[in-house]
Protein backbone atom coordinates (compact mmCIF):
# COMPACT_ATOMS: atom_id res chain seq x y z
CA UNK A 1 0.00 0.00 0.00
CA UNK A 2 2.82 2.43 0.91
CA UNK A 3 4.59 1.78 -2.39
CA UNK A 4 1.36 2.43 -4.28
CA UNK A 5 0.78 5.73 -2.42
CA UNK A 6 4.32 6.88 -3.16
CA UNK A 7 3.90 6.02 -6.83
CA UNK A 8 0.62 7.96 -6.99
CA UNK A 9 2.26 10.97 -5.29
CA UNK A 10 5.15 10.95 -7.78
CA UNK A 11 2.73 10.67 -10.72
CA UNK A 12 0.64 13.56 -9.35
CA UNK A 13 3.68 15.84 -8.97
CA UNK A 14 4.89 14.88 -12.47
CA UNK A 15 1.43 15.69 -13.87
CA UNK A 16 1.49 19.11 -12.19
CA UNK A 17 4.92 19.86 -13.64
CA UNK A 18 3.98 18.72 -17.16
CA UNK A 19 0.72 20.67 -17.08
CA UNK A 20 2.55 23.82 -16.04
CA UNK A 21 0.61 24.22 -12.77
CA UNK A 22 3.75 24.37 -10.64
CA UNK A 23 5.22 27.85 -10.37
CA UNK A 24 8.73 27.97 -11.79
CA UNK A 25 11.28 30.63 -11.10
CA UNK A 26 13.80 31.63 -13.68
CA UNK A 27 17.37 32.28 -12.55
CA UNK A 28 16.79 36.03 -12.19
CA UNK A 29 13.71 35.59 -10.01
CA UNK A 30 15.32 32.90 -7.87
CA UNK A 31 18.32 35.09 -7.07
CA UNK A 32 16.54 38.34 -6.14
CA UNK A 33 16.89 37.52 -2.45
CA UNK A 34 20.64 37.09 -2.89
CA UNK A 35 20.94 40.47 -4.65
CA UNK A 36 18.95 42.16 -1.90
CA UNK A 37 21.20 40.56 0.72
CA UNK A 38 24.34 41.68 -1.14
CA UNK A 39 23.17 45.28 -1.50
CA UNK A 40 21.81 45.76 2.02
CA UNK A 41 24.37 44.00 4.22
CA UNK A 42 26.47 45.80 6.82
CA UNK A 43 29.01 44.97 9.49
CA UNK A 44 27.23 45.00 12.83
CA UNK A 45 30.10 46.78 14.54
CA UNK A 46 29.23 47.47 18.15
CA UNK A 47 25.58 46.41 17.95
CA UNK A 48 26.01 42.80 19.11
CA UNK A 49 23.92 41.64 22.06
CA UNK A 50 23.99 38.51 24.22
CA UNK A 51 22.18 35.42 23.03
CA UNK A 52 23.02 32.01 21.65
CA UNK A 53 22.99 30.81 18.07
CA UNK A 54 21.39 27.45 17.41
CA UNK A 55 23.48 24.57 16.11
CA UNK A 56 21.13 24.32 13.14
CA UNK A 57 21.77 27.96 12.19
CA UNK A 58 25.53 27.51 12.62
CA UNK A 59 25.38 24.55 10.24
CA UNK A 60 23.40 26.59 7.68
CA UNK A 61 25.98 29.37 7.89
CA UNK A 62 28.84 26.88 7.46
CA UNK A 63 27.04 25.24 4.53
CA UNK A 64 27.15 28.60 2.75
CA UNK A 65 30.91 28.67 3.24
CA UNK A 66 31.26 25.15 1.88
CA UNK A 67 29.26 26.16 -1.21
CA UNK A 68 31.54 29.11 -2.02
CA UNK A 69 33.29 29.00 -5.39
CA UNK A 70 36.97 28.09 -5.53
CA UNK A 71 39.60 27.73 -8.23
CA UNK A 72 39.33 24.31 -9.86
CA UNK A 73 36.83 23.42 -7.11
CA UNK A 74 39.75 22.78 -4.74
CA UNK A 75 37.81 24.02 -1.68
CA UNK A 76 41.06 24.76 0.20
CA UNK A 77 39.43 25.97 3.39
CA UNK A 78 38.86 24.59 6.85
CA UNK A 79 36.36 26.13 9.28
CA UNK A 80 36.83 26.24 13.05
CA UNK A 81 33.87 27.33 15.17
CA UNK A 82 34.87 28.96 18.46
CA UNK A 83 31.99 28.84 20.95
CA UNK A 84 33.98 28.79 24.20
CA UNK A 85 33.66 32.34 25.63
CA UNK A 86 37.12 32.48 27.25
CA UNK A 87 38.83 31.31 24.06
CA UNK A 88 36.80 33.68 21.87
CA UNK A 89 37.69 36.61 24.19
CA UNK A 90 41.39 35.88 23.71
CA UNK A 91 40.87 36.46 19.98
CA UNK A 92 38.31 39.30 19.98
CA UNK A 93 38.50 41.10 23.31
CA UNK A 94 35.07 42.77 23.11
CA UNK A 95 33.18 39.58 22.21
CA UNK A 96 29.62 39.43 23.53
CA UNK A 97 28.22 36.37 25.35
CA UNK A 98 26.74 33.93 22.85
CA UNK A 99 28.69 35.27 19.84
CA UNK A 100 30.68 32.73 17.90
CA UNK A 101 33.81 33.08 15.82
CA UNK A 102 34.19 31.11 12.61
CA UNK A 103 37.85 30.91 11.64
CA UNK A 104 38.63 30.29 7.99
CA UNK A 105 41.99 28.57 7.42
CA UNK A 106 43.96 27.71 4.29
CA UNK A 107 46.76 25.26 3.67
CA UNK A 108 50.15 26.95 4.01
CA UNK A 109 51.35 29.94 5.97
CA UNK A 110 48.30 32.11 5.25
CA UNK A 111 50.37 34.66 3.33
CA UNK A 112 51.95 33.11 0.24
CA UNK A 113 49.27 30.78 -1.13
CA UNK A 114 47.41 33.46 -3.11
CA UNK A 115 44.76 31.35 -4.89
CA UNK A 116 43.81 29.51 -1.68
CA UNK A 117 43.62 32.77 0.26
CA UNK A 118 41.33 34.28 -2.38
CA UNK A 119 39.14 31.17 -2.27
CA UNK A 120 39.00 31.44 1.52
CA UNK A 121 37.98 35.09 1.08
CA UNK A 122 35.01 33.95 -1.00
CA UNK A 123 34.05 31.42 1.67
CA UNK A 124 34.43 34.15 4.31
CA UNK A 125 31.99 36.43 2.52
CA UNK A 126 29.52 33.59 2.00
CA UNK A 127 29.57 32.88 5.75
CA UNK A 128 29.22 36.60 6.52
CA UNK A 129 26.22 37.02 4.20
CA UNK A 130 24.52 33.78 5.28
CA UNK A 131 24.62 34.90 8.91
CA UNK A 132 22.92 38.16 7.97
CA UNK A 133 20.36 36.37 5.80
CA UNK A 134 19.40 34.39 8.92
CA UNK A 135 18.94 37.61 10.90
CA UNK A 136 22.24 37.65 12.80
CA UNK A 137 24.90 40.29 12.86
CA UNK A 138 28.21 39.37 11.29
CA UNK A 139 31.58 41.02 10.98
CA UNK A 140 34.75 39.98 9.16
CA UNK A 141 38.09 40.29 10.96
CA UNK A 142 41.60 39.84 9.55
CA UNK A 143 43.53 41.76 12.21
CA UNK A 144 43.77 39.05 14.90
CA UNK A 145 45.25 36.38 12.59
CA UNK A 146 48.62 36.42 14.38
CA UNK A 147 46.79 35.74 17.65
CA UNK A 148 44.69 32.99 16.05
CA UNK A 149 47.72 31.36 14.43
CA UNK A 150 49.48 31.47 17.81
CA UNK A 151 46.60 29.38 19.19
CA UNK A 152 46.57 26.75 16.40
CA UNK A 153 46.93 23.76 18.72
CA UNK A 154 44.37 25.03 21.22
CA UNK A 155 41.92 25.84 18.40
CA UNK A 156 42.47 22.52 16.66
CA UNK A 157 43.46 24.02 13.31
CA UNK A 158 44.58 21.23 10.97
CA UNK A 159 48.29 20.62 10.63
CA UNK A 160 49.76 22.72 7.82
CA UNK A 161 46.89 25.26 7.85
CA UNK A 162 46.92 28.90 8.87
CA UNK A 163 44.02 31.21 9.64
CA UNK A 164 43.38 33.88 7.02
CA UNK A 165 40.14 35.46 8.31
CA UNK A 166 37.36 35.04 10.82
CA UNK A 167 33.70 35.94 10.96
CA UNK A 168 32.06 36.99 14.20
CA UNK A 169 28.37 36.03 14.33
CA UNK A 170 25.91 37.10 17.00
CA UNK A 171 22.54 38.45 17.87
CA UNK A 172 21.78 42.14 17.35
CA UNK A 173 20.02 44.73 19.46
CA UNK A 174 16.76 45.56 17.75
CA UNK A 175 16.01 47.70 15.86
CA UNK A 176 19.27 47.59 13.90
CA UNK A 177 19.01 48.10 10.17
CA UNK A 178 21.41 48.39 7.27
CA UNK A 179 20.86 52.13 6.91
CA UNK A 180 21.59 53.17 10.47
CA UNK A 181 24.33 50.63 11.18
CA UNK A 182 26.23 50.70 7.89
CA UNK A 183 29.46 52.61 7.44
CA UNK A 184 29.60 55.18 4.64
CA UNK A 185 30.39 53.85 1.17
CA UNK A 186 32.03 55.54 -1.76
CA UNK A 187 29.73 56.16 -4.70
CA UNK A 188 29.85 53.86 -7.71
CA UNK A 189 30.85 56.67 -10.07
CA UNK A 190 34.12 57.14 -8.16
CA UNK A 191 35.09 53.45 -8.38
CA UNK A 192 33.82 52.16 -11.72
CA UNK A 193 35.03 52.80 -15.24
CA UNK A 194 32.98 51.82 -18.27
CA UNK A 195 34.68 51.51 -21.67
Amino acid sequence: MKKSSLTMCILFVALLIVSGNVPRLNAQEANQGAVTNLTTHYAAGRNFTAGTISRSDIEKILAAGVRAPSANNRQPWHFTVVQTPALAKRIVSNITDGNILIIISAAGDGKTNGPAILDCGLATESIYLAAQALGYGSRIYTGPMNTVNGLKTELGLPSGYSAVALVRVGRLDPPVDATSAASARKSLDTMVTYK
